[in-house]
C-alpha cells in the first residue's frame, strides 16, 4: 500500500511501521470513511467543530465545576501548540502525555495533533520501569506531564527526554509558557498532515509482558467516531459524556474526547472516576452518556437506586466480557439497555457491538457498520455458526505494531485476529467465550501475567513465581500469584504484604496480585515447562 506524502520531519514512526504486506486489509465501505489525502484529526475535532457548532458550546467540565467552551479550548490548544514549537517539537516527534484525566491533558493531546507530532499517552499510574520501556520503544523526545505525577517520569531517567510539567508553579510550567507573550492568542494553523501520517502510538501488553506499540493514523481517529459512535452510540450535540477509562486507554480517548467532540457534544473529565464516584457525578452533572467496564456496572448496582440517573440515555460497557446477569440487573434497576462492545488497542476502539432493539443479552453484538467480523479456525477458515473459533475482524483501522515481529501473529490473511474465542450465533450475533491467550482481564484492565512474574522475581525472597487469573464475581477475574519462597521466609500475611508493596513499587497498582499462594514447588512438565492450567483450576 502506497502512503501519501508525509508532513513529518521526524519520520521514525512511519519508518518503523510493519511492511505493507503484513498489514490487514483495510475496508472503507461507508462513504464517510473515504477521507481526503490531507487530514489533521486535531483540526477536524476542534476547528471544524467550532465552525459547525460555534465557539460558545461547552466542551469539557471537571469535577470542581469548571466549564470550558470550544472557543476557550481552541485558544488554549493553539497556545500550547505554539509553545511546543518553542520547546523544539517538530512534526513527527513523539510526545509523551502523562497525567490524570483533566481538560488540560485533553488540550495537550489536541495540541500535539495540531502540531503534527505523535502522541504517546500513558497512564498516570505507570511506574518508572514501564515508562522507560515505552519511551525507548517509541523514541520519545519530549514529555508533557502533570506536575503532580512527574516523579516516576524523572525516576525513569530516559536519555535525552525533555520533560515539561503543567499545572504547577515552576517558571517553566507549560501553562505559564503558553500564557505569554500576549501575541500568542493568534490561531495556530494545524500542520498539513497526511491522513495516513501516524497521529498516536498506544501501548498494549502481550502475554510476554513486553508492551506493543500500536501506531494509528489521523484518519483512524476519525474512523472510530464515524463507525461505532455515529452508527451505534448515535450521540447528540447536547449530550454530556463521562466514564471511568482514562485518556491513556484508547477506550477513554474515544469515549471522553474523540466521540463527544466529533458530535459537538461535551465531556465531564473526572480525575477520580471509580464506581463510587460515577453515580454521584451522573446525578450532579446530569450525564447522559456513560462509559465504563462491566465490573463498575456490577458494583454500582447496589447504589444505583440512591442516585438520580434519569439523565442517562446511553451506557456503554467494554474492556471485558459483559455477563447477561449484569445486563439484566442494570436494565431492571435503570430501564437502560447496556451497549456491550469489544474493542482493542490494536484497532483503536469498538468494532463489534449493538444498541437498542438489536441487543441480545449475553452476546457482544454485531459487526459495527464499517467493520466485518467472522469466526475462524487456527488456519483462518470460517467455522460454522455455533462452533467456537477465533474472532477475526477488519475495517477502516488495522493493527500496525511498531517494529514488532508479533505483527504476523495478530494479522493473518488480511484479518486482525484479536486473541478472543467467539461463537457466531445463527442470527449473526457474536458471543464471547474466553481469551485465547494468557492475558488476565480484571475490572477492564489488561494485565500480562508474565510481566507481574518478572516483577516478583526481582524480590530476593522469591525463587519462582507464576501469575494467573482466577474467576471473581466482582472483577470478572483477579490476579493470583503462586510463589516459591527462599528457605526460612515465613509464608504469612506479613510476607504477602511485603511482596504486594514490592510489586506496586514497580508496576501500576492495578497489576498487583490480589491473592498470594505459597507453594513448595510450581507444577511443571517433565521437560520443566510450567503447567499454568493446573494453577487456573479451582
Amino acid at each position: 500500500m502506497e502512503l501519501a506524502r508525509s508532513a513529518h520531519l521526524d519520520t521514525f514512526a512511519r519508518d518503523h511501521l510493519p511492511p505493507p504486506g503484513q498489514w490487514p486489509r483495510l475496508v472503507f465501505d461507508l462513504p464517510e470513511l473515504r477521507y481526503p489525502d490531507r487530514l489533521n484529526c486535531g483540526a477536524e475535532l476542534l476547528d471544524r467543530t467550532v465552525e459547525r457548532f460555534g465557539a460558545d458550546r461547552p466542551v469539557f467540565r471537571d469535577g470542581a465545576g469548571a466549564v470550558w467552551t470550544y472557543g476557550e479550548l481552541r485558544d488554549r490548544v493553539d497556545r500550547i501548540a505554539h509553545t511546543l514549537g518553542d520547546l523544539g517539537v517538530v512534526p513527527g516527534n513523539r510526545v509523551l502525555l502523562r497525567g490524570p484525566t483533566t481538560p488540560w491533558l485533553a488540550a495537550c493531546w489536541l495540541a500535539v495533533m495540531k502540531a503534527g507530532a505523535v502522541a504517546v499517552t500513558v497512564l498516570a499510574q505507570a511506574r518508572a520501569g514501564e515508562l522507560s520501556v515505552m519511551c525507548e520503544m517509541a523514541r520519545v523526545s519530549h514529555a508533557l506531564c502533570d506536575s503532580r505525577v512527574v516523579g516516576e517520569l524523572v525516576k525513569a531517567r530516559v536519555p535525552g527526554l525533555r520533560v515539561t510539567e503543567y499545572g504547577g508553579d515552576a517558571p517553566g510550567d507549560l501553562l505559564r509558557l503558553a500564557a505569554r507573550p500576549p501575541g500568542r492568542r493568534a490561531r495556530f494553523e494545524a500542520v498539513d498532515t497526511a491522513a495516513d501520517d501516524v497521529a498516536l502510538i498506544a501501548f498494549t501488553s502481550g502475554t510476554t509482558g513486553r508492551p506493543k506499540g500500536c501506531a494509528h493514523f489521523h484518519r483512524d481517529v476519525l474512523a472510530v467516531a464515524d463507525t461505532f459512535s455515529a452508527h451505534v452510540l448515535r450521540p447528540r450535540p447536547d449530550d454530556l459524556f463521562a466514564g471511568s477509562p482514562p485518556l491513556g486507554f484508547t477506550f477513554g480517548l474515544g469515549g471522553l474526547l474523540i466521540f463527544p467532540m466529533r458530535a459537538g457534544a461535551s465531556a465531564l473529565l473526572l480525575e477520580q472516576a471509580g464506581p463510587r464516584q460515577l453515580l454521584p457525578a451522573v446525578a450532579e452533572h446530569r450525564v447522559s452518556v456513560l462509559f465504563t467496564a462491566p465490573t463498575a456496572y456490577r458494583l454500582m448496582l447496589a447504589d444505583v437506586g440512591a442516585h438520580d440517573t434519569g439523565s442517562l440515555r446511553r451506557c456503554v460497557s467494554a474492556g471485558e466480557n459483559l455477563p447477561a446477569a449484569t445486563w439484566q440487573a442494570w436494565y431492571e434497576r435503570t430501564g437502560l439497555r447496556l451497549i456491550n462492545g469489544i474493542g482493542a488497542t490494536e484497532l483503536l476502539h469498538i468494532f463489534v457491538s449493538a444498541a437498542d432493539e438489536a441487543i441480545r443479552p449475553g452476546t457482544t453484538g454485531l459487526p459495527v457498520p464499517g467493520w466485518q467480523a467472522r469466526v475462524v479456525d487456527a488456519s483462518g477458515h470460517p467455522v460454522p455458526d455455533g462452533q467456537e473459533g477465533l474472532l477475526a475482524v477488519r475495517g477502516p483501522v488495522g493493527c500496525r505494531y511498531l517494529s514488532d515481529p508479533r505483527q504476523s501473529e495478530y494479522v493473518r490473511d488480511g484479518w486482525n485476529i484479536t486473541g478472543d474465542t467467539y461463537v457466531r450465533e445463527p442470527d449473526g450475533h457474536l458471543r464471547h467465550v474466553a481469551r485465547a491467550d494468557d492475558m488476565i482481564i480484571s475490572a477492564g484492565y489488561n494485565i500480562a501475567g508474565p510481566q507481574v512474574e518478572d516483577a516478583l522475581l526481582e524480590h530476593p525472597d522469591v525463587l519462582e513465581a507464576a501469575v494467573v487469573g482466577h474467576p471473581d464475581e466482582v472483577r470478572g477475574r483477579i490476579v493470583v500469584a503462586y510463589a516459591v519462597l527462599r528457605a526460612g521466609v515465613p509464608r504469612d500475611g506479613a510476607t504477602e504484604e511485603a511482596l504486594r508493596a514490592f510489586v506496586t513499587s514497580r508496576l501500576a497498582p492495578y497489576k498487583c496480585p490480589r491473592r498470594f499462594v505459597f507453594l513448595d514447588e510450581l507444577p511443571r512438565t517433565a521437560t520443566g515447562k510450567l503447567q499454568r492450567f493446573r494453577l487456573r483450576a479451582p
